[in-house]
């Protein structure tokens, strides 16, 4: 059994290949950092390929594949958030994000869904947020994206079940979780976040029971209800002042 893990050098990434080791999974191993890999791939207990690349460039996300096609379990987990107002946030920055958080899930979602298909097996989990289920405003750009890849996951969820394939999809939607995002966002949660084993460890006992939608924690469950019920002008409000209390 191999699976392979996309921002896998710390965080969420990290403990999610952890807990597929533990299970017997060989791993393949992506992020930009070599060095940090290497030290997730000594803690693994099974056998670990590292693969230092760039997953926002579309060429990138290609050659992997082509490289390592046979792949039992893909997830999805690069990606980072930008904070600021719209207007005031960098262009190429955000067109970067972009590519990383939407283009490469899409890029690489199809390419080894398409070869899961044809095997009629394997699983693929994208990495949302419960970012995706709100407007974002302060972080409009990280939590467009966010929604993006979980109605691509649920949908793909669907065409997979008309058509009695084996093969099964699921997108996590955690909240603040501690990891090294807040720092590159340039955040601060105003809430105590989650520790990413738990939520790994959470998610991956999920994910081989099938769920579709993943949301680790009592109280992100309850915020998730709540954003599907509020008006929404009045979750913007509320969103608002919640993202302005991240501000470092």
């Amino acid at each position: 059994m191999i699976a392979l893990v996309t921002g896998a050098s710390s965080g969420i990434g990290k403990d999610l290949a952890l807990n597929l080791s533990d299970l017997g999974y060989e791993l393949i191993l992506v992020a930009r950092n070599k060095k940090k890999l290497n030290e997730v791939a000594n803690e693994c207990k099974t056998k670990v390929k590292t693969v230092a690349i760039d997953l926002s460039k579309e060429e990138n996300c290609k050659e992997l594949f082509k490289k390592y096609k046979n792949v039992d379990v893909l997830i999805n987990n690069a990606g980072y958030g930008i904070f600021g107002e719209f207007n005031k946030t960098g262009l190429d920055d955000e067109l970067n994000m972009i590519d990383l958080n939407i283009k490469a899930v899409h890029v690489l979602t199809k390419l080894y869904l398409n070869e899961m298909i044809k095997k009629d097996s394997g699983r693929i989990l994208n990495v949302a947020s419960s970012a995706a289920f709100l407007p974002g405003p302060l972080m409009s750009t990280y939590y467009s994206s966010k929604s993006y890849v979980f109605k691509l996951t649920t949908a793909i969820y669907e065409e997979l079940r008309r058509i009695k394939s084996n093969v099964k999809v699921s997108v996590l939607c955690p909240g603040p979780v501690n990891t090294n995002f807040n720092d590159t966002a340039g955040v601060s949660f105003s809430v105590k976040g989650l520790d990413s084993d738990y939520v790994a460890s959470y998610t991956i006992k999920k994910m081989f029971k099938d769920k579709l939608v993943i949301v680790p924690g009592f109280m992100n469950k309850l915020s998730v209800i709540g954003c599907k019920i509020a008006p929404l002008k009045i979750l913007l409000k509320i969103d608002y002042n919640i993202q302005r209390k991240k501000e470092k």
